[in-house]
């Protein structure tokens, strides 16, 4: 062996001075990647929970703040953008596999965290009453809501019935299978109040004056809302967290908001 090739195979062990000792193309492995060959992105949404999203039954036309936001992450992106209809039942399974990301008002907790990846959070929120106007006195506590007579009205599947199913043991919690018309329930009569997050109260509140949002500056509990990725992929992550940081301070999420919450 001549003494060049005995530096080359000394460099090679040692690893340095080698293109092979680092990859050709790094993260390439990551969901980032993949969405920029395919030139497009896939965000699940469930479409049913105002301010943050919402799907015209009659049009199929989406709407809210994480769909304009969705927009401007696909553009950011240099992708298309293709929503997905998801429901709270099944998003966390949907992320990665029928979709690369959830949007549309996702609480962090703990059994998503399990399967999936959360964004850094970008609301604060929390469980409280929405009530007619004429009953908010009386429901001020969960103690006061918690009694027989009293209807509780809850959409399945999400965070809502997990808080009506711990926490009421008295009151007869009503399953209402559309969370677009579940509002509609409580102004009819069919149900005493719904218990919600602070956000979704402020917006039903401001679009129906029979409605009141119970305290929602000081809700029972103590929520997020982020955006739900797969689990693992760092690299995603990241890209994603950077662009919403840059979001929230540009003056791009204060634009999408406005229309929806003032």
């Amino acid at each position: 062996m001549t003494g060049k090739a005995l530096a080359v195979v000394l460099l090679a062990v040692l690893g340095i001075g080698t293109a092979a000792a680092a990859p050709e193309h790094p993260g390439s492995s990551s969901r980032l990647d993949q969405v920029r060959r395919r030139g497009e992105v896939k965000v699940c949404s469930t479409g049913d929970y105002r301010p943050f999203t919402y799907r015209d039954p009659a049009t199929g036309a989406w709407s809210g703040i994480d769909l304009d936001l969705a927009g401007d992450f696909a553009k950011k992106l240099g992708v298309r953008l293709t929503i997905v209809p998801t429901t709270w039942k099944t998003v966390a399974d949907d992320v990665g596999r029928r979709c690369d990301l959830a949007m549309g008002g996702v609480s962090i907790t703990l059994d998503r965290a399990k399967t999936g990846f959360f964004s850094a959070p970008y609301v604060r929120d929390g469980k409280t009453p929405v009530t007619r106007c004429e009953n908010a006195e009386k429901f001020q506590t969960l103690s006061q809501i918690d009694r027989p007579g009293v209807r509780a009205i809850v959409n399945p599947g999400g965070t809502n019935e997990q808080f009506a199913d711990a926490n009421l043991h008295r009151a007869t919690i009503v399953r209402h299978p559309d969370n677009n018309t579940i509002f509609a329930e409580v102004i009819a009569g069919r149900a005493e109040l719904m218990i919600t997050d602070a956000t979704e109260t402020k917006w039903q509140a401001k679009q129906h004056p029979e409605l009141c949002a119970v305290h929602p500056d000081q809700p029972f509990t103590f929520a997020e809302k982020a955006y739900l990725l797969p689990r693992g992929d760092v690299v995603f992550q990241q890209w994603v967290d950077q662009w919403l940081h840059l979001a929230l301070n540009d003056g791009t999420y204060a634009a999408f908001a406005k229309p929806w919450l003032g």
